[in-house]
């Protein structure tokens, strides 16, 4: 089976091509520079560039494939969470692609995408695993027994730390998107430079990074004109704090688990820090840790395209009254499998 995915979640168009044998086709439309000038990504903008982005995508992904339309097997798109206009676009596209060819529509979580960048290239994780999932919005533990079962673990309440990273660099003047280059200088810091708060919660699986946010900006504010020159070990030490509670819950949700796999996924798996981090303390433990090349860390239709594939394989298939959902929630495996729909 062959699945052409599409994904418009949020500020990339992207189109990829996923079968038996791997994936076949990945294509990227950045709108990265068209964002930039604002500090941060405008939604109609997002939109509009989706329109004019999303068929030539879609022809190049199945131009790179070798594969015309009608050897698709299904066609799959994110339809949550996200920016409602955003997925609107790649939904709707999706949908005249499986009018025009008969080809069935599978719906897929933006989350659960992510969590199947992991599944794209060899060696894939096995079962039972612990997925941290840390993308701009989002900081989920979860377990993990098959494909399509999962148990929420814990979750962020307040800000996740994708969040907390942009907020703080943006609080510190750097440019947009400001993650990265945090992550970029904190490389050249000190990380015990400034002690900052971590949230433990008690031993709960969940995050909190809000206070540590509030932390950073009260000593931007106390060091005034000194800021940039002290920017270095500002990102070593925030981002040491952030690390040390995303590795800290999962080491945690792996023994309360009894298992011996682990999967980083999302935005901020890019992290050099986090990354770092996360193969040192598994190393360590004797833990198999799974974490995506960086090409699929960040928004992708490849991970889209995977998760399709699987769900496909399960049977899982979707209307054509499938409807966006920027708060989508990722089902556990009882709903999952309810939600497993008969072919249009």
């Amino acid at each position: 089976m062959t699945v052409l995915a599409i994904e418009s979640s949020c500020d990339e168009t992207a189109a990829a091509v996923f079968g038996a044998d791997g994936l076949l086709a990945n294509e990227v439309a950045s709108q990265l520079a068209a964002h930039a000038a604002f500090g941060g990504v405008v939604p109609e903008l997002a939109s509009r560039m989706h329109i004019e982005a999303v068929w030539y995508t879609v022809q190049a992904a199945l131009r790179d494939a070798g594969l015309g339309l009608d050897a698709i097997d299904a066609v799959a798109v994110t339809h949550g969470p996200g920016l409602v206009g955003s997925l609107l676009v790649g939904l709707c596209a999706a949908k005249g692609l499986c009018w025009r060819a008969g080809k069935p529509l599978i719906g897929v979580n933006h989350l659960e995408g992510h969590i199947y960048s992991n599944f794209i290239e060899a060696p894939l994780p096995e079962f039972p695993l612990i997925t941290l999932i840390v993308s701009g919005g989002h900081s989920d533990l979860m377990l993990m027994r098959g494909h399509g079962d999962y148990e929420v673990l814990g979750r962020a309440r307040d800000d996740a730390a994708g969040e907390a990273f942009d907020k703080v660099a943006r609080r510190m003047g750097l440019p947009y998107p400001g993650g990265p280059v945090l992550d970029k200088l904190a490389e050249q810091g000190d990380p015990k430079a400034f002690a900052l708060p971590r949230a433990r919660l008690d031993g709960e699986l969940e995050f909190s990074f809000s206070g540590l946010k509030t932390a950073l900006v009260r000593v931007v504010k106390q060091l005034g004109d000194q800021v940039e020159a002290r920017l270095p070990d500002l990102c070593a030490s925030f981002r040491a704090a952030v690390v040390d509670i995303l590795v800290e819950k999962t080491l945690a949700a792996v023994k309360r688990h009894g298992v011996k796999q682990v999967a980083v996924c999302g935005g901020v798996a890019a992290n050099a820090g986090l990354r770092r981090a996360m193969e040192e303390a598994c190393a360590r433990r004797g833990l198999t840790l799974s974490i995506p090349p960086l090409r699929y860390c960040t928004d992708n239709a490849a991970m889209i395209a995977c998760a399709g594939y699987h769900r496909l394989l399960a049977g899982g298939r979707s209307t054509l009254t499938l409807d966006v959902a920027s708060n989508l929630p990722l089902l556990d495996a009882e709903a999952w499998r309810r939600e497993v729909a008969t072919a249009w």
